[in-house]
């Protein structure tokens, strides 16, 4: 085709986009944009605080049996909580369990939510430390700050004894280093928990494939739990997990009338533990550990606490190194180490 063939047909086609561009008065050429005019962008919601944090609680020990610390006092938090926090949003401040009283109310006030972590102490101060705190979350939450709580697995196992006034309520179950299914109670209302933007596809796979990961000794049964009138009258049940003998424990429950959600399983492991091989690493695993981390963060956004900024940098875990205890063999990749005099 000639040169001046293509070159007309060229200009026919510039000629028919520039009619359409004015027959869609939504689209706009570059030269009827208005350069010096700010870009418009919706204002974030004055009801929510979006600079959240979240208190850690820390538990005795160093988590490698000494390796890393065996000064009296040491106490830790596994990194994968704070960056199971952090990846949604939320930065963290660690509440050491046996500092001073006074230093842990000050903390408590410059904190949108808590976290209780896993492990196994069940008495003595930290027991203490855990009620004490759970008594403030409560307390804040009726005079009206919308203050959260998350409970992992010993933080569930000890708010069934507090709730219960029951130190022996626990049962034994075979759950440690195990992944496994999730299975949610028949007609549970998910409406407001932690499942609640989870997709329907992901929920129906918690059910059907091992995506959630389990590492505990006790628990409670169903029956065991409904039976107890303080825990069925403050929680709801929103799934059961069965261990390697088929015995069936409560794993998923949600406060009927506070923002308390806890788990016997580990949502952060998922995500940011390596050190057991059974903890689930697939594409779904990783976005049940996004999904649970968001809804936390969500809520502490809710609350009405805006603590001074210099004081919250003073206390941030910012101010801590991780520890690498992965090397140990001892079940955690990073720990934060804190040792009280």
């Amino acid at each position: 085709m000639p040169n001046d063939a293509v070159f007309t047909l060229f200009l026919i086609a510039i000629f028919n986009f520039v009619i359409s561009i004015q027959s869609h008065p939504a689209i706009r050429l570059p030269s009827q944009l208005h350069r010096n005019s700010p870009a418009s962008c919706p204002a974030p919601n004055p009801n929510l605080y979006y600079r959240p944090v979240i208190g850690i609680l820390s538990h005795p020990g160093d988590s490698a049996s000494g390796y890393i610390s065996n000064a009296t006092g040491t106490s830790y938090i596994a990194a994968s909580y704070v960056k199971f926090v952090e990846a949604a949003g939320a930065r963290v401040i660690p509440l050491i369990y046996n500092e001073p009283h006074t230093n842990l109310l000050k903390k408590l006030n410059l904190v949108n939510g808590v976290l209780f972590t896993g492990g196994s102490a069940k008495s003595g101060l930290y027991f203490e430390t855990v009620r004490g705190i759970f008594k403030k979350i409560l307390e804040r939450n009726d005079a009206g700050d919308h203050f959260p709580l998350y409970a992992t697995c010993l933080g569930f196992e000890l708010l069934t004894m507090i709730i219960s006034k029951d130190n022996n309520i626990l049962e034994e179950f075979s759950a440690l280093n195990q992944a496994s299914t999730l299975e949610f109670v028949e007609n549970a209302n998910i409406e407001g928990t932690v499942f609640q933007r989870f997709p329907p596809d992901l929920l129906k796979k918690m059910s059907t494939e091992c995506l959630v990961m389990q590492n505990h000794r006790y628990g409670i049964s169903p029956g065991k739990f409904l039976a107890n009138e303080k825990l069925s009258s403050f929680f709801e049940i929103l799934s059961t997990c069965k261990d390697e003998d088929d015995k069936v424990y409560v794993s998923t429950v949600y406060s009927r009338n506070y923002p308390v959600t806890a788990f016997q399983w580990h949502p952060e492991k998922n995500t940011f533990e390596w050190g057991v091989p059974g903890i689930p690493h697939t594409e779904d695993a990783i976005q049940i550990t996004q999904h649970v981390a968001n809804f936390l963060v969500s809520e502490a956004r809710k609350s009405i606490n805006r603590p001074v900024a210099q004081e919250v940098l003073d206390n941030l875990i910012y101010n801590y190194s991780p520890n690498y205890a992965g090397k140990y063999g001892r079940g955690f990749d990073e720990v934060y180490i804190f040792v009280q005099v």
